[in-house]
């Protein structure tokens, strides 16, 4: 599975198709996280393989729904438990990301998993996802955030003295670089 774009959230339903010995079998539900529904559905019979005797062949997709957020305009701070396979072994993991989705959060993980331990998106399983209050955040990077007077400095400006100057004026070039420390 490769990543192409922001992630996006799936509800996937599948059971094991009905036979004359089992007219209605038992439905098994997962939410999972895929750029497409194909790849969806392509994760949801990989799992659903790992847990129970079911495979493809053998069983019917019953719906696939995008799962949309509602309130997407608040910043929250999302912790991510995951699993993931390394060259040297599988190790547990847990990290923490500020969005304003819980899929801009999980793509987040995907990129910053591939920079810093470079993990495949294949390799990466995602076990659980949670809202984090500020005041239970655990890494250093989140909290830095969560406090209530947070300030962001606009430092190393570039004066826009020249703005409202003709394309070609004399005092387009100059010999002197730009002061960008301003207090």
């Amino acid at each position: 599975m490769t990543v192409a774009g922001p992630m996006r959230q799936y509800q996937v339903v599948g059971r094991h198709k009905a036979t004359e010995e089992h007219p209605n079998p038992e439905a098994y539900r997962m939410i999972l996280f895929a750029p497409n529904p194909v790849t969806a559905k392509s994760k949801f019979w990989y799992y659903l393989h790992q847990f129970r005797k079911m495979k493809k062949t053998t069983g019917e997709i019953l719906d696939c729904v995008e799962l949309v957020e509602k309130n997407s305009r608040i910043v929250k701070n999302y912790g991510i438990w995951l699993r993931y396979d390394s060259r040297s072994g599988t190790h547990n993991m847990y990290r923490e990301f500020r969005d304003v989705k819980l899929t801009g959060a999980v793509s987040q993980l995907y990129d910053e998993m591939a920079g810093r331990h470079r993990t495949r998106p294949r390799s990466i399983q995602i076990i659980r996802t949670a809202v984090v209050k500020a005041a239970d955040l655990k890494r250093t990077n989140g909290m830095q955030y969560a406090k209530k007077k947070v300030k962001f400095p606009l430092v190393h400006r570039v004066d826009s003295g020249k703005r409202n100057q003709k394309a070609l004026s004399d005092r387009t070039f100059t010999t002197v670089r730009p002061s960008t420390c301003f207090k």
